[in-house]
């Protein structure tokens, strides 16, 4: 069983030695916006500006595989509406942290970090195609799913079971 650690001073305080988060508060503490240690996995919440920079770091402390990027829609519970999540994997380490990004409901934009992970390609335009968020900077943000005459975007909460009529 795990202790449930929420709220960034709480994690700081349990997990400061962490070697990843140790280098991410000496390199760009401003960028941490939020920090989770829940079920033995580190989730930090991250400005969305500073996305770039902090997997730059995590790559450099050791989490040199992207093994997943996705996405979320909490409308109409929370505001921020979407969150982008990054799942890494230290193989050195044997363990995961996730990083999540949280966008407004208007214009969501963050910044691919294909340039980091390459492998983010295809993740980053799924999540474009069923999502709309928009990936700054991205080689080919495109339809990878749906036909590219498809309107709309249908894993957002508010788009029609039916699609648009």
């Amino acid at each position: 069983m795990s202790t449930t650690l929420h709220g960034k001073e709480a994690v700081l305080a349990e997990m400061g030695q962490h070697p990843a988060l140790a280098a991410l508060m000496a390199e760009l503490p401003e960028a941490l916006v939020d920090a989770r240690w829940d079920r033995d996995e580190l989730t930090l919440t991250v400005a969305p500006g500073q996305i770039v920079a902090v997997g730059q770091r995590m790559k450099q402390a050791g989490y040199l595989f992207l093994e997943d990027l996705t996405a979320v829609d909490w409308f109409p519970a929370t505001a921020p509406r979407f969150q982008v999540s990054y799942h890494l994997l230290s193989h050195a380490r044997k363990e995961r942290i996730r990083l999540r990004v949280l966008l407004p409901h208007d214009n969501p934009k963050v910044t691919t970090i294909t340039g980091v992970w390459p492998s983010a390609n295809y993740y980053e335009r799924e999540v474009f195609d069923l999502f709309g968020i928009v990936f700054e900077g991205h080689p080919n943000m495109r339809r990878i799913l749906m036909p590219d005459e498809w309107v709309g975007h249908p894993l957002r909460k508010d788009y029609p079971v039916e699609g648009y009529r």
